[in-house]
């Protein structure tokens, strides 16, 4: 049973396609044409002896219509059932279409009521089990109800006679269905012509409707509600728009072909042109086409003055494209290849400007301070001018011996770090601008996949270089400045790291034989110098960072910041909103107010805005013709900009008003900044609380502080009974931010001192450094990033481990001038220091620690504009 189920699937009862089918109909349907004009009205004498019950034949997918002749297969069990027992009777079943066309053995319930009583004329028994049919449609007939399931389905049925109409409509809906049925003929070379001729000499509009709906293409649905039709007009009507649409499709598909047949016609046609054209140049002794581009890329080979492997590999692909068709596929490929090849600055260079005197002039106009970064930049011109005057500079073209070792070594490779907007990206081109060199700029941020950096392979479709060498190819030539902006957002996925593909690029021991995918020849980059640029250390892979000069940018004092915005940004921004210098001027003192009172960053890029704020207003006021120049002050910033977004140390001594409260400080990404720790005990005994989203480092540093206060609670006053009847609950505000780290160790254990003793903390003082048991304060990174953070605050006290002494020496002297550093190396000095009323300890030899400001040091390098 299971394989006659399974070839029922493979034989179902209508055919799969009814394409096949009306191949054979033609012919067959003529003669049943002719015969059915040999008699008057063969349905009426049909109808008259239609049986009151009938088997019934489902129909999948498919309508039978009276008075045509339709081959059919049937493989269903009960249905070859059917077809035994009436070919035994009188051969006559009812052929009603199934609602469902995927259901294999419909019910009663799944079939259409209306259908069609058919005689069968044929019948062919296949091998596979399976029954060939010849059914010729009667009349109409209705189904009452269904009275036998089984073997088969029987139903009372009754006729369902139907009108056929007369009239001169009628008669022109015929000849307009005619002449749309000759013209789909013509686009249907499977309806032959004796069809067309037969149906067109029909007279009886029913017998119309159902030989043309028999050879169209219709819908299920649309030819099921043509068979229910009451009257001729109304089917023909139905038929003529189907018809019609069936046409347009039909005549869209035929343009859509013959635009097709165009177009390869043309290919074709210049094809054969082409090569009668060559066989003619040929004759005459003259180059074609694919020739003359062979010798213009030999020639553009030969001025590149490329070195000898890759003239060779460029020479290769020279002959293998003058072999090649250019129809062919790697014909573009090799063009392509060949193109990318002789336009990179194989042996262009931009001569350096060794004038030491015009670099720092350079620097010094583009940017504020930054000496670090300025010396670094006019050592490097010095070394390279030494060695000019002395004649240790490589040749062109030497490529053995020592002066190649030499030659590997001049770029260099430098990355800024710092906070956003301390100009580490403009510094780029201010270096490329002092050494007289090309600059651009490639931004690495949220870059994937290693083929931007090292290409992809000439075997995938759409292959190109890596970015590397198309920055090479844009600047054309090969000793640029190229700035790696953003080099710690570096991603990494399943296509490769690209980091690791930067090793290569950034080792001056490698990369003077750097091999892209795509070119795969080696590609010089000695003489670049690569300036790569950073936010924080962490993301950069260890080998990768090792490979690169590290010079760090901080933050700006407040003071530079003025100094900054007067050279820099004012004039910038009253340029770019259209103002005079003599319309707008800038005081100190406001500059000095937009930058406490509504902007808090390390950088400037908040502070250009603001400014750019400023003057907006005022062109607005200009332009409304209320005034005409205009000297900012304090007043006015307050006027134009709104309510400060910032509140300067009084947010500070707020909130360290009330007994434990501590202020820390931290260090981020973005630059240093402060933190509130803030400590509170309350009956209970659920112990220690921790909230802030708070690290795992900082949780320990936390639990380390506690564990010293009780071991030393004697000491501190508190009664060693409390800490089991009470909770601590140590919260650090701005919940939503992560917290992780070991300097808020002395904070910590501050807050928690305050908050058990009652002692208020003092709210000038900010402090940082890491907490052992035994209360010893380790020390801290970070310090100079801190220490601005604090005097940007307006803190004026800040407590360091002793050993962050030396840290001191990065600190500009104005803000060491502002600013009481206090040295500590254990928490008790932590705590006499920052709670008021605590009396003052000495260390472990008696002596007292020293406060106050350290000795004046040297000015540090700073970061730029």
């Amino acid at each position: 049973m299971a394989s006659d189920e399974t070839h029922e699937e493979e034989q179902p009862e209508l055919p799969i396609s009814d394409e096949p089918v009306k191949k054979k109909k033609p012919r067959r349907r003529a003669r049943s044409n002719r015969s059915s004009e040999k008699s008057d009205s063969p349905s009426q004498d049909d109808t008259q002896s239609i049986p009151e019950t009938l088997p019934i034949l489902p129909l999948r997918g498919l309508v039978v219509y009276p008075q045509t002749a339709v081959p059919l297969m049937v493989g269903q069990p009960r249905s070859v059932r059917l077809i035994d027992d009436i070919v035994a009777a009188d051969r006559v079943i009812g052929l009603v279409t199934s609602l469902d066309p995927e259901k294999e053995e419909p019910d009663p319930e799944d079939l259409h009521s209306v259908g069609t009583v058919a005689a069968v004329h044929r019948m062919f028994r296949a091998p596979d089990g399976t029954i060939r049919l010849l059914v010729q449609g009667l009349s109409r007939i209705r189904v009452e109800e269904f009275v036998s399931h089984d073997p088969y389905l029987v139903a009372k049925v009754s006729p369902y006679p139907e009108s056929a109409g007369e009239g001169l409509e009628v008669e022109a809906l015929m000849r307009n269905i005619g002449e749309q049925f000759r013209q789909l003929g013509e686009l249907v070379p499977s309806i032959p012509g004796e069809l067309l001729a037969t149906t067109l000499s029909i007279e009886d509009p029913l017998q119309m409707v159902y030989t043309v709906a028999t050879y169209m293409r219709t819908d299920l649905e649309d030819a099921q509600k043509l068979l229910e039709l009451e009257t001729a007009s109304e089917k023909l009507h139905m038929l003529m728009g189907l018809l019609g649409k069936e046409l347009e499709v039909l005549e869209l598909g035929r343009k859509i072909q013959a635009d097709a047949q165009t177009e390869i016609d043309k290919v074709q046609r210049e094809f054969y042109l082409r090569e009668q054209l060559k066989a003619i140049q040929r004759e005459l002794g003259e180059s074609d086409e694919q020739q003359i581009e062979a010798v213009e890329f030999r020639q553009k080979i030969t001025e590149a003055q490329m070195p000898p492997d890759v003239e060779k590999e460029a020479v290769r692909e020279v002959d293998r494209l003058s072999k090649l068709p250019t129809a062919a596929a790697e014909y573009g490929v090799i063009r392509t290849y060949l193109d990318w090849l002789t336009t990179l600055p194989w042996s262009k260079l931009t001569e350096d400007n060794l004038d030491i005197e015009h670099a720092r002039t350079v620097l010094n106009e583009d940017h504020y301070d930054l000496e670090d970064i300025k010396e670094r930049i006019l050592e490097y011109l010095a070394v390279r001018k030494l060695r000019h005057d002395r004649g240790i500079e490589t040749e062109e073209g030497e490529t053995s011996g020592k002066a190649a070792i030499r030659r590997e070594r001049e770029g260099a490779i430098l990355c800024f770090v710092g906070p956003p907007g301390v100009g580490k990206t403009s510094l780029g081109a201010s270096i490329a601008r002092a050494l007289g060199r090309k600059f651009i700029r490639m931004s690495l941020g949220g870059v994937r996949d290693e083929a931007d950096i090292r290409g992809h392979r000439r075997t995938y479709i759409g292959a190109m270089p890596g970015r590397i060498a198309e920055a090479l190819r844009r600047v054309e030539s090969r000793n640029p400045v190229i700035m790696l902006d953003e080099i710690d957002k570096l991603g990494a996925d399943f296509r490769g790291d690209p980091a690791s593909a930067l090793l290569e690029v950034l080792d001056p021991e490698q990369n003077h034989e750097f091999r892209d995918h795509y070119l795969d020849v080696p590609l010089d980059l000695s003489q670049v110098m690569f300036i790569t640029t950073a936010n924080t250390l962490d993301p950069i892979p260890g080998p990768l960072r090792d490979r690169m000069e590290l010079i760090q940018l901080s933050g700006y004092t407040e003071r530079e910041k003025i100094h900054i915005a007067e050279r820099y940004l004012v004039p910038r921004q009253i340029h770019e909103n259209g103002l005079r210098d003599d319309e707008v001027r800038f005081g100190e003192d406001a500059l000095l107010r937009i930058i406490q009172d509504y902007t808090r960053e390390a950088g400037v890029r908040n502070l250009e805005r603001e400014i750019g704020a400023v003057c907006r207003k005022i062109v607005t006021q200009i332009a409304e013709e209320k005034v005409s120049q205009l000297a900012v002050t304090p007043n006015i910033v307050r006027d134009l900009l709104g309510k400060p977004k910032f509140y300067y140390i009084t947010e500070v001594e707020q909130r360290t008003n009330i007994p434990g409260v501590a202020t820390g400080l931290v260090w981020t990404p973005v630059g240093g900044d402060i933190v509130f720790v803030e400590a509170t005990g309350m009956p209970g005994a659920k112990g220690f609380i921790l909230t802030g989203q708070l690290g795992d480092v900082m949780q320990e540093s936390a639990r380390a502080a506690l564990s010293y206060i009780r071991a030393h609670a004697d000491d501190l006053k508190i009664d060693s009974d409390w800490f089991d009847q009470h909770d601590v609950h140590l919260h650090v505000p701005s919940g939503a931010v992560p917290k992780d780290g070991p300097s808020a160790g002395i904070t910590i254990a501050t807050a928690l001192t305050s908050a058990l003793t009652k002692k208020p903390v003092r709210g000038d003082l900010a402090m940082t450094g890491e907490i052992t048991l035994r209360g010893q304060v380790l020390p801290i990174g970070g310090v100079k990033e801190k220490v601005l953070a604090a005097h940007r605050f307006g803190i004026k006290a800040v407590i360091l481990p002793a050993r962050n002494e030396k840290d001191l020496d990065d600190i500009p002297n104005e803000v060491k001038e502002e600013l009481e550093f206090i040295f500590v190396e254990n928490v008790e000095e932590v705590l006499a220091t920052a709670l008021e009323g605590l009396p003052d300890r000495s260390d472990a030899n008696g002596k007292p620690r020293s406060k106050g400001k350290p000795p004046q040091k040297k000015k540090k390098e700073k970061t730029s504009a």
